[in-house]
């Protein structure tokens, strides 16, 4: 059978004081149980085929419709802080790609200096119009975009830092095999994970030995039941979760 793409091991190296991604490829496996992205996943018309024309069709409306609305938000985040509109940041897309991607700027500039990768309920990093961005999801807008290119979905497992994927074990990788998403089922039951995180004595341990692990487990399980069905019920559901 053939294989979705070449694997990849993703490994760190230390290099001038700076933790620098290596990427390398690996020889094609002939085996599609021996390889985490393996297209074996890829069965029926809608994994194949549906699933990337619902994409492009809604990115583009939803790109096109809520374009005054991508006006306002922008406005407010250049009047909130100085900085630049959009956020881009590295992340890990489907057969271990990376990419960049898209967010409405809700932090300061400096932000990836004065703290971990991720954040808490209180952080002070967020700026006001941030906070209000983060709290309706309304700062994920522009992946919209990444959806269009084909570097995201509407729905699929959310994209991490190379560093946490650094981190997956041979099963785990298999969530690599999809096209990453705006929303998961994961993104739904931690809905307010800032706030769990705010709980913590550590946030940056407690998200990648407990939360991450889970995570990575309803998106293996999304991976294994993904449908049209399903990818519609979870958008409701994270409409839903929003409003």
């Amino acid at each position: 059978m053939k294989t979705l793409a070449p694997k990849f091991r993703i490994a760190y190296s230390q290099t001038l004081s700076t933790r620098s991604l290596v990427t390398e490829t690996l020889p094609r496996q002939t085996d599609p149980c021996l390889d985490p992205f393996s297209d074996q996943t890829q069965r029926g018309f809608y994994r194949r085929f549906g699933k990337r024309a619902l994409d492009f069709c809604v990115s583009l409306i939803a790109l096109i419709v809520l374009s005054p609305l991508f006006g306002l938000i922008a406005i407010a985040v250049r009047l909130s802080s100085p900085g630049p509109i959009f956020f881009r940041q590295k992340r890990v897309g489907r057969d271990a790609q990376i990419f960049r991607m898209l967010k409405f700027r809700s932090m300061v500039v400096d932000a990836g200096q004065r703290g971990l990768g991720i954040t808490v309920a209180g952080d002070e990093r967020v700026t006001p119009v941030g906070r209000i961005l983060r709290e309706l999801k309304l700062d994920e807008l522009p992946q919209l975009w990444n959806v269009f290119r084909g570097e995201m979905s509407l729905v699929g497992p959310r994209p991490e830092l190379p560093s946490y994927v650094a981190q997956y074990t041979f099963d785990q990788l298999r969530v690599l095999s999809v096209r990453p998403g705006i929303t998961d089922i994961a993104s739904i039951r931690y809905r307010h994970e800032e706030k769990v995180l705010e709980r913590s004595s550590n946030p940056d341990d407690f998200y990648r030995h407990v939360i991450l692990p889970h995570k990575l487990a309803l998106n293996l399980h999304y991976v294994e039941q993904m449908s049209l069905t399903l990818d519609l019920r979870l958008i409701l559901q994270t409409l839903h979760a929003i409003v």
